[in-house]
């Protein structure tokens, strides 16, 4: 059971793809990240200019807090958004790499298997036993992969839920402790 050159110039071919895909969703998810930046750096100048000219316009100490406390609400709900996408573009990209990767696991347990067939063609008699043994041991690995890939995909789940919460109770006290405000200034 040797390797050839075409078997290992498709190796090398297969792990060059790879990497390529690797690389152009790392550079796409980074681009991603980059117009995000930016647009919110220019989002949060605007509204600070805007904010600014709107407090200076204040006729009384009394509208000047009313317009602060009506101004936070907005920030807050724009951070919390910036958040958000930041959150999506990491877990697109941990689910682009974790789809890549089982692949590539899937691709090395069949070409492990289809060693084991050639193996077991040419070994000699009484060997069956130990190929047996060495498929059942892939057969439990395997299982227990896919029991710790289960389990990730449901704690990455129960986390997302948890951010998606705590994202709606920051924004709801932020809404109630704004609406608390203005009614005490009026």
């Amino acid at each position: 059971m040797t390797a050839t050159p075409e078997q290992f110039a498709s190796a090398a071919k297969a792990n060059v793809e790879t990497l390529l895909t690797l690389a152009n969703s790392a550079f796409a998810n980074a681009e991603r990240l980059a117009a995000l930046n930016l647009n919110t750096a220019r989002s949060v100048l605007e509204d600070g200019v805007a904010n600014t000219k709107a407090l200076f316009a204040a006729k009384d100490v009394q509208e000047f807090v009313s317009l602060q406390t009506s101004l936070a609400q907005p920030l807050i709900e724009k951070a919390v958004a910036y958040n958000r996408s930041v959150y999506e573009i990491a877990s697109q990209s941990q689910e682009e790499i974790s789809k890549l990767f089982e692949a590539q696991v899937a691709e090395l347990n069949k070409n492990i298997a289809t060693a084991l067939d050639k193996a077991a063609k040419s070994a000699p008699a009484g060997s069956d036993v130990a190929v047996a043994a060495v498929k059942s041991a892939i057969a439990a690995a395997n299982s227990a992969y896919d029991s710790v890939s289960k389990a990730a995909k449901q704690v990455a789940e129960i986390a997302e839920a948890n951010v998606a919460a705590a994202t709606n109770a920051t924004v709801k006290a932020v809404t109630t402790t704004s609406k608390a405000a203005s009614k005490k200034v009026a």
